[in-house]
């Protein structure tokens, strides 16, 4: 495979997002102060779960659902964690779709490591939008994803529509 140079990505990777102890990086940004939300790519604060946008994206616009509480069980996850959970993928898609107007979405967990999970001690919900033609030959022969449009952007982009979610950084 081809390798492809790209710098800008070290500033995230450099960002301190990884605890120093070797702790959960969605813990990390769940607990971390949300005048701090912007730096962290933090969109939204429920009561149970949150926002953020993935440091590496699948595609532009690619965020998480994220449960505050530390947990890989889905089946044992509180009740009303796991419908706020479901509920903000919904407001999720309904906010990319006004915004980006994608053609379509992947949505998703890898529940553990044999399943692809690359944090898999936290479960969290994968919502990808998706654009005819979004696969060209860059991944499928060059094994390289171009994402057009800086997090920074995305982040200014969805942030003010998660601000007008009712119950906006409730927690």
């Amino acid at each position: 495979m081809e390798t492809k140079f790209t710098p800008w990505r070290m500033r995230y990777i450099k960002r301190g997002d990884t605890p120093q102890d070797g702790g959960c990086v969605l813990c990390a940004i769940g607990t971390a102060e949300p005048a701090h939300d912007a730096a962290h790519l933090v969109l939204y604060r429920g009561a149970h779960c949150f926002v953020v946008l993935n440091l590496y994206p699948y595609n532009t616009a690619h965020l998480m659902v994220v449960p505050f509480a530390h947990t890989a069980d889905l089946p044992g996850m509180e009740a009303a964690a796991a419908q706020e959970l479901f509920e903000l993928t919904r407001q999720s898609v309904a906010l990319l779709e006004q915004e980006y107007r994608p053609q379509g979405f992947n949505l998703g967990m890898n529940l553990g490591q044999t399943a692809g999970a690359g944090i898999a001690e936290h479960l969290h919900m994968h919502v990808v939008p998706r654009w005819n033609g979004d696969t060209n030959f860059m991944p499928v022969v060059g094994g390289t994803k171009l994402i057009p449009e800086e997090l920074d952007v995305t982040y200014g982009r969805l942030r003010p529509a998660f601000d007008r979610l009712e119950g906006a950084s409730a927690r």
